[in-house]
């Protein structure tokens, strides 16, 4: 019987795996002897997903850091020559680069990147340029490339990063799917959450999940709160995901006269549940790949609001699933809200088409067999 073919992941934010590559792990793990390098202190904390692959943990700092930056190169490098893998896999832009670099330069035979939102999109001058020329060779050192949605492609391809056939896309985008089975219309969930967090159900709440940091314009959401509140006094806003940047107080000081009806719950290994007690979830991002938790929330029946940028334009179809707003435009956002506050019928119809939509375009299964596909094509060519 052969050996399995050997698969290193590098993931450097440990809530990636947990959002997002559970269900990836799962499937690889099974076909594949899977590694996995990330930033993390408990090497077992997968296992308390009843997962059991073998995870090697590497400093990766998320912002740009040369020495730190180097040690964790060299230190990758080492054991990439040391287990040597036939096949690398990396994540975001810090571990695309320093994985592309170290598996080109011990000669791994298949070397993929996925792409999932640029740093670089929301940068301007020497620093956009520098880091967009970092985007460029770590593509000359991969061996494929992964897209998460068309427009992100486009993109890459206009910005000149990527030439035009190089980059793949998966099933129907987005980097996992939605889990049909957690995401869902849920009317006893919605109640239990409201109920526990003293939230009437006559009550409307705008509901945020991701980090908060700047790019994810979260304080665009704030001051949008702040012009609605004083209209809807029964008006709730929801942020959950990890504070990244210290934000929260900030948020507070763009609504001081209602801050009692802006609530914040970190992380969450739950948030469907926060999904299906709201009424409509909203992303005002500066940049994104896709926007999984547009697709995510679709798929629970609520509407969503998205900025007009790549990568969300695929995840929202304007008018069908969600309403589209000028990115970094209060105003359009807070008319955007508005308006699926006063029009329920509308906002009903939208909620019910992008549940439809998430069932048949981007069910988990339809990614994972495209994953397992790809990997296939290239470690077991028939």
């Amino acid at each position: 019987m052969n050996a399995k073919k050997k698969v290193c992941w590098i993931v450097a934010n440990p809530l990636t795996i947990r959002f997002f590559l559970l269900d990836q792990i799962t499937a690889i793990g099974e076909n594949y002897d899977l590694t996995i390098i990330t930033n993390a202190d408990d090497h077992t904390f997968l296992t308390s997903f009843g997962i059991h692959v073998r995870l090697i943990p590497v400093v990766i700092e998320r912002n740009v850091s040369p020495w730190r930056d180097l040690m964790a190169l060299l230190r990758i490098v080492r054991i990439l020559k040391r287990e040597k893998f036939d096949l690398v896999h990396t994540f975001s832009p810090k571990t695309g680069l320093l994985g592309m670099v170290a598996a080109w330069l011990v000669s791994v035979p298949f070397r993929v990147h996925v792409f999932q939102g640029e740093v670089w999109a929301t940068r301007k001058g020497l620093w956009r340029f520098f880091l967009k020329t970092l985007d460029k060779w770590m593509v000359r050192c991969a061996t494929h490339l992964l897209v998460v949605s068309h427009s992100e492609e486009k993109f890459l391809v206009d910005q000149g990063v990527v030439p035009s056939g190089r980059l793949i896309m998966l099933a129907g985008g987005s980097i996992c799917g939605v889990d049909l089975n957690r995401f869902r219309p849920d009317a006893e969930t919605r109640n239990e959450v409201r109920l526990k967090y003293n939230i009437a159900n006559d009550e409307k709440i705008i509901l945020y999940v991701g980090r908060l940091t700047l790019d994810k314009g979260v304080l665009d959401l704030a001051d949008s709160f702040t012009l609605l509140a004083a209209q809807y006094p029964k008006l709730q806003l929801l942020f959950v995901g990890p504070d990244e940047q210290g934000l929260q107080e900030k948020i507070f000081d763009r609504c001081p006269t209602h801050r009692s009806r802006i609530h914040f719950f970190g992380y969450s290994a739950n948030p469907e549940r926060f999904m299906a007690a709201s009424d409509m979830l909203c992303l005002p991002s500066y940049r994104e790949g896709f926007g999984m938790v547009l697709i995510e929330a679709a798929a629970a029946g609520i509407p969503t609001i998205g900025s007009r940028i790549y990568g969300i334009c695929d995840a929202v179809q304007d008018g069908v699933t969600g309403l589209l707003f000028c990115p970094g435009s209060v105003s359009d956002l807070t008319e955007k809200i508005r308006l699926l506050i006063d029009d329920t019928h509308l906002a009903d119809n939208l909620g019910e088409a992008g549940k439809l939509r998430a069932r048949h375009e981007f069910d988990k299964e339809l990614v994972l067999k495209a994953l397992i596909g790809f990997y296939k094509s290239l470690l077991n060519p028939q």
